[in-house]
């Protein structure tokens, strides 16, 4: 009777939202299996581009998987976690963005199974962090140095890997043209870590064979002048005003000639340039251009090893730069500023051409991906073999060793091992192949026990198998690592959450929240149902 009376605890606020157990789990699952799906066509040589339109007007045609995570509103919390591993890895090593999101799917896809059976999250967990370190100490094991090479050997072997990376995208068309041009970029910079040494300079108009490369700092030309600001000037007689006019002059002339007895053939200003000093420089065989941004004026300082000054008192030889050759050429309907044959050299400017915006943007991006691929090549100096090769190998060796395993793990690490062949299964799909027997002759080539067939991957020209390694099909070990790491690292995550709570939103937020629903109109408030339908699958 005292145990009926007992009152209600409550502990939470009246409207949360809670939601536990196998059924939670299981729909965290979907979530991240239908993100998963949005990027799973762009993968791979023969990958679908995702053309993306916001809210703002502003469209984006892209095959790259951070930015397709950046760019989608997604509001599942669980599903939040493939866009974290997907910037992390983009920042990390710039590629493998798609295969990283596409594991982490396909890991919680092989554990869902066991989930619904009543299988420990826990259990699943443990299991799935061995697999993850062997799989990564196997990967140590198959890596090739490129260590100890010529340095011709060493760029023709950086170039191989990143025109693996650049065949996936849209300007795969073009990869050895643009291949060989981002290997010299990274190479001008030698071992400077700051990635904004490249520079990257988009002309619209051309074709893709009218990009080049500038072995120093190439910026666009404006035709910009200072804009003259109003003052108030009191005055008592009206003939002082002439003595004001004459020391403003002064000061300018003053200036002006401190900058020509400085030596200087070349004047680069932050803030614009009057038609006063730009004829006065002129007169005097000066060369001036105003309204240079921070950035570029930070690439030419390092490339010529200037100092940027804050002001023209005092401007000593040390502080001034120089280099072997100063152009203005033409580029499309741009006139660009082009310093060459600079000492240090600590730089490198990449023009690109195209016909869309949309084009050279996506290019762009493409570049960024290759420059980062070659700049860790050179770090971590290990490449291993692409096309699935190396997945499929991992795959046949976890499976071997799960064999060796007694109990429920054993289930696991398989699935784990089934997991991983999600890579070579995607690219056959991609490319129109029949995929089930293009995996069927890479198990029985990886099974072979003379370990020869261990570098064979899929062969995007042919639909058959080839040795990925002979191909020049190389992408760094440091990728792979990475993408198993943070995968495995994600889907354990979200095997670990068995419960969600929901707090409910002040009524001030859910009126906000009312009104801007209204004003997207119904077409967002549809789009956006889809969205969290996610789930049921």
């Amino acid at each position: 009777m005292a145990a009926m009376l007992q009152p209600q605890i409550i502990l939470l606020k009246e409207g949360t939202d809670t939601s536990q157990g196998k059924a939670q789990l299981v729909s965290n699952i979907n979530a991240c299996m239908a993100v998963a799906d949005v990027v799973r066509t762009t993968l791979g040589p023969r990958g679908m581009d995702k053309l993306i339109h916001d809210d703002k007007g502003n469209t984006t045609i892209s095959n790259d998987g951070a930015t397709i995570m950046k760019l989608l509103d997604i509001v599942h919390p669980a599903a939040k976690i493939l866009v974290d591993i997907a910037k992390s890895q983009d920042s990390e090593v710039g590629d493998g963005t798609t295969t990283v999101v596409l594991l982490a799917g396909e890991f919680l896809k092989e554990a869902k199974p066991f989930i619904e059976d009543g299988v420990h999250s826990q259990n699943l967990i443990k299991s799935y962090r061995t697999a993850s370190y062997l799989a990564i100490e196997k990967i140590k094991e198959l890596a090739v140095s490129i260590e100890g090479k010529s340095l011709e050997e060493k760029k023709s072997l950086l170039a191989k890997c990143a025109a693996t990376t650049l065949s996936s995208k849209l300007i795969g068309g073009e990869k050895e043209f643009f291949a060989s041009m981002v290997v010299d970029a990274v190479m001008a910079i030698g071992s400077d870590d700051r990635l904004n040494l490249i520079g990257i300079k988009k002309v619209p108009g051309g074709n893709m064979r009218d990009s080049f490369l500038v072995n120093g700092v190439a910026f666009k030309k404006t035709f910009s002048y200072a804009e003259k600001e109003n003052a108030e000037i009191r005055l008592s007689y009206p003939l002082q005003y002439q003595s004001i006019v004459d020391a403003e002059w002064n000061i300018i002339y003053d200036k002006l000639d401190k900058c020509v007895q400085s030596g200087a053939k070349i004047v680069l200003s932050r803030l614009a340039i009057g038609d006063l000093a730009t004829q006065y420089f002129a007169d005097r065989d000066l060369f001036c251009a105003g309204r240079v941004s921070e950035e570029d004026l930070q690439r030419v300082a390092a490339a010529t090893g200037g100092t940027v000054q804050t002001s023209v008192n005092n401007v000593i030889d040390e502080v001034l730069g120089s280099c072997d050759l100063f152009e203005e050429r033409q580029v499309g309907n741009e006139r660009f500023n082009i310093f060459s044959g600079c000492p240090s050299g600590q730089t490198a400017t990449i023009v690109l051409r195209g016909g869309a915006d949309q084009f050279i943007e996506e290019a762009e991006r493409s570049l960024h991906d290759a420059i980062m691929i070659v700049r860790r090549a050179l770090k971590n100096s290990t490449v291993v073999a692409g096309g699935g090769a190396i997945d499929m190998e991992i795959s046949r060796y976890l499976r071997q060793h799960a064999r060796t395993i007694a109990g429920k793990s054993q289930l696991f690490i398989n699935s784990y091992a089934k997991a991983l062949e999600v890579i070579p299964r995607q690219l056959c799909d991609n490319a129109g192949f029949d995929a089930t027997d293009v995996l069927n002759k890479l198990r029985q080539k990886h099974a072979l026990p003379t370990g020869e067939g261990a570098l064979y991957g899929v062969d995007i020209n042919t639909g058959g198998i080839a040795d990925s390694f002979a191909n020049f099909v190389w992408e760094p070990a440091v990728v792979k690592i990475n993408a198993i790491n943070a995968a495995t690292e994600a889907a354990c995550l979200i095997l670990s959450v068995d419960e969600t709570v929901k707090n409910p939103k002040s009524e001030s937020a859910q009126g906000e929240a009312a009104a801007s629903a209204m004003g997207r109109g119904r077409g967002g408030a549809a789009f956006r149902g889809r969205g969290r339908g996610m789930g049921r699958q």
